[in-house]
């Protein structure tokens, strides 16, 4: 018996890998119908990150209306597997590429992705599982800290949710509220780069051409991010 392991990755805004395996699986045993043949659906941390859990674990699928990329109500998907206390979480679900309407990482937010973190912490769960890739964003995870409760200051003193564009903008934050929505919960990132957040191999450089950016918004989106980390770090 001819034996065939299927274990592909989704196609970006074409198909899952699911949908994928569906397909190989039905074409080999079309050719070969006594062949065994396995299919292991896999995703890097980003769109179908879910999914892949899913099909290899029990577990409850929730569905919440969060903010998307652009700032519009989206519709995302999270899943709390068999035990009860863990969430797995996809950036993209709430702030992914394919749901940018004019994908621009200057202005889109990760805001929706803290409310699917926010909405799984209020179901009790301690541990969640949080997918990164995919993203149309480039604000730092400031928009994810801001749903949680992280409160972002500009000059004047006043209230703001940052964006990739306005990261620079920020002169103090308070961590406080997030930290006790989250002190008990353990956050595992899923991540397959190892890209320092500025510089010429950073965040902006190397990705942010395929979220919509070009050359002057790449310069302008590294300054940013650079300038964030430095008001992090004092």
């Amino acid at each position: 018996m001819e034996r065939f392991l299927i274990a592909p990755d989704s196609f970006k805004g074409s198909m899952s890998s699911i949908e994928i395996c569906d397909i190989i699986r039905s074409v080999i045993l079309e050719h070969i119908p006594n062949a065994f043949v396995e299919v292991l659906p896999i995703a890097d941390g980003g769109e179908g990150t879910v999914d892949c859990f899913m099909a290899c674990i029990d577990g409850e699928r929730i569905g919440v209306n969060v903010t998307g990329p652009d700032f519009k109500n989206v519709f995302a998907e999270y899943c709390v597997v068999e035990d009860g206390n863990t969430a797995v979480i996809e950036l993209a679900a709430a702030a992914g590429l394919t749901l940018a309407r004019k994908p621009n990482p200057a202005t889109t937010t990760t805001y929706g992705v803290g409310e699917l973190i926010r909405d799984a912490a209020k179901r009790g769960v301690k541990r969640i599982i949080l997918g990164l890739g995919g993203s149309a964003t480039n604000d730092a995870g400031t928009g994810l800290a801001a749903a949680l409760g992280v409160k972002f200051f500009n000059k004047a003193g006043n209230e703001f949710i940052p964006v990739g564009g306005t990261l620079s903008e920020i002169s103090g934050f308070d961590t406080l509220p997030a930290k006790k929505l989250l002190c008990d919960i353990e956050i595992i990132a899923l991540c397959d780069v190892v890209n320092p957040l500025y510089g010429k191999s950073g965040a902006a450089h190397v990705f942010a051409r395929q979220k919509g950016a070009d050359d002057k918004t790449v310069e302008m989106l590294d300054t940013q991010l650079g300038s964030f980390t430095d008001l992090v770090l004092r």
